[in-house]
């Protein structure tokens, strides 16, 4: 996959050197002289692109036609929206991920400005705090579908309300399908008919309202 990181500041870096280490095609658009000369000890030269990310032909020299994600993480919430707008229009990339750097702008970053995915700060850590301490122990592995949908995985206690129960008796909604559970070091495909058992892992692929009902079931007694 081809990356194209608008914005060489410690976000930028850092997630071209994680791309770069999973061998994706990242290239990296930034003029700051101070950034430009840290950015030269810490990724490859031919990685980094200098100019302007907001300039077309800075883009076009730096191959976005033919990426497939342009991240936009630069310091000003403007310069994003508008590099996102322009990477939509003019160029037709496919995912576009823009930082929000304010929050009280991130009512900004939607389809209108063609971001597909805002990475708002504050709302990510407000989510997971709300998640914490709704699902108890249950732990998400993956977020899907822009956030509806997330991969989850719990260890079934002693106690237990799902022990004993089929799960096609346990009453999960239609958007919660149980995935795997691994039992004594042992994958199993689970049916209709498979009966949770204590120290159980399940994986599910589930909603939030999923994964409120799965927490309630696999929660210890008492809680």
């Amino acid at each position: 996959m081809f990356v194209i990181i608008a914005g060489g500041g410690r976000t930028g870096a850092q997630l071209a050197t994680i791309l770069l280490a999973e061998k994706y095609q990242v290239r990296v658009i930034e003029y700051r002289r101070e950034l430009l000369s840290r950015l030269h000890r810490e990724l490859p030269t031919e990685v980094i692109y200098e100019g302007s990310p907001i300039d077309p032909a800075v883009l076009e020299h730096a191959g976005i036609r033919e990426a497939q994600v342009l991240a936009a993480t630069m310091d000003t919430d403007a310069n994003n929206l508008v590099l996102s707008f322009i990477a939509h229009k003019m160029f037709e990339v496919p995912r576009i991920i823009a930082r929000v750097n304010n929050p009280r702008n991130a009512w900004l970053f939607n389809e209108n400005f063609h971001v597909d995915v805002a990475l708002n700060q504050a709302n990510v850590l407000a989510h997971l705090i709300q998640e914490e301490m709704s699902l108890g122990d249950m732990m998400t592995l993956l977020k899907l579908r822009r956030g509806r949908y997330s991969l989850v995985e719990e260890k079934i206690p002693n106690g237990a309300k799902a022990l004993g129960i089929a799960i096609k008796d346990l009453g999960l909604p239609d958007q919660c399908v149980i995935a795997a559970i691994i039992r004594g070091g042992k994958v199993i495909v689970p049916s209709g008919g498979t009966v949770f058992k204590p120290e159980d892992e399940v994986l599910a692929v589930t909603n939030q309202d999923g994964a409120r009902r799965l927490s309630e079931l696999f929660a210890p007694p008492g809680r």
